[in-house]
């Protein structure tokens, strides 16, 4: 079966960082990001981030624009962290009124989602964490993320929406609660919940120092929890945000092929940052590469490429890859 591609939208807008405010380039309305990811050979599903490109007054805006492109929306991200209220936290602040907020928030995503015949929140709690010793009770904020979730989800299940958790290990506290694939998974087994899952990004789990192949067979043996996928790539140090295969080709190719052992059915989704590149050739990029090493585990097969894993033989590995991830004419 083919892979369902997809792009977070503001992927392909004005990107900014702390030290240019402003962004890198000039801003794109939705029209254009739009028809620029309806471009993308096989992009057939959008991200939108609530607030920053959906909100309660354009749903039906938003779901004609979409549909104008062919394109479906395959998850809304909720807004827990790029507002000044969430800055200590959204499901962990230590407000409860805040807390509240959170869930306020996570409800209003799902039934937009909902109108846009999606199924799946995106949630990235980037806020939910600490920066200093001594200053956070780790089990009671951990506890109140884990009830507000809950709450949020069991509202969303009667919609027919799931939720993936997104884990990331830093930024922008300096640590996060929902930070690494084990994180992740002792959460879920807490919550129980059918509707709840998990998304891998690629970047946050190599800046974990994971191995992203044995981050997807965990959530498979913590019972089939690995709900979305989000690409990219980096150097490990830092959540790079770059071009997929930049940097990593066997890592890509087995992420690939455990994706297929597993039978994940998901999205696989672009996000990234291009600060200073073009944003539709950047995401068109990550596409295209992601499609070409889908074709060579379509060519090797799916039997070869377990032949090759069973004999867990590094020269032999090093041997395929010469002879099928570079090409030479």
């Amino acid at each position: 079966m083919s892979m369902n591609y997809s792009i977070i939208l503001g992927n392909l807008g004005n990107t900014f960082d702390r030290f240019l405010s402003s962004g890198y380039k000039e801003e794109l309305d939705k029209d254009t990001m739009l028809k620029q990811a309806s471009q993308i050979n096989r992009v057939k599903g959008i991200e939108l981030v609530g607030t920053w490109d959906i909100d309660e007054t354009n749903v039906r805006e938003m779901k004609q624009k979409l549909d104008n492109h062919e394109l479906n929306c395959v998850s809304i991200i909720p807004d827990l962290f790029s507002r000044k209220k969430w800055g200590r936290g959204s499901f962990s602040a230590a407000d409860r009124e805040i807390r509240r907020a959170a869930v306020a928030e996570v409800n209003i995503c799902t039934d937009m989602a909902v109108e846009m015949n999606c199924d799946l929140l995106n949630i990235w709690p980037g806020q939910d964490g600490y920066d200093y010793a001594l200053c956070a009770d780790y089990m009671e904020e951990r506890q109140w993320f884990a009830e507000g979730i809950r709450e949020s989800a069991i509202y969303a299940a009667k919609k027919g929406v799931r939720f993936a958790l997104e884990y990331k290990l830093k930024e922008p506290r300096t640590h996060s609660y929902l930070a690494r694939a084990a994180d992740t998974i002792v959460l879920l087994r807490e919550l129980n919940m059918e509707n709840v899952g998990a998304c891998i990004d690629t970047g946050h789990a190599f800046a974990a120092y994971e191995n992203v192949a044995d981050s997807i067979a965990s959530f498979k043996m913590a019972g089939d929890k690995l709900f979305h996928m989000h690409y990219n790539d980096n150097y490990s140090a830092w959540d790079d945000d770059m071009i997929v295969g930049s940097l990593r080709l066997t890592e890509f190719f087995e992420i690939l092929y455990w994706l297929k052992k597993i039978n994940y059915t998901g999205w696989h989704s672009m996000d990234q940052y291009p600060y200073r590149e073009d944003g539709y050739g950047a995401i068109k990029s990550s596409v295209l590469y992601l499609q070409k090493l889908e074709s060579i585990l379509e060519s090797v097969g799916m039997a070869e490429a377990e032949k090759l894993i069973k004999k867990r033989d590094p020269i032999a590995t090093s041997e395929f890859i010469r002879n099928n991830l570079i090409h030479s004419p």
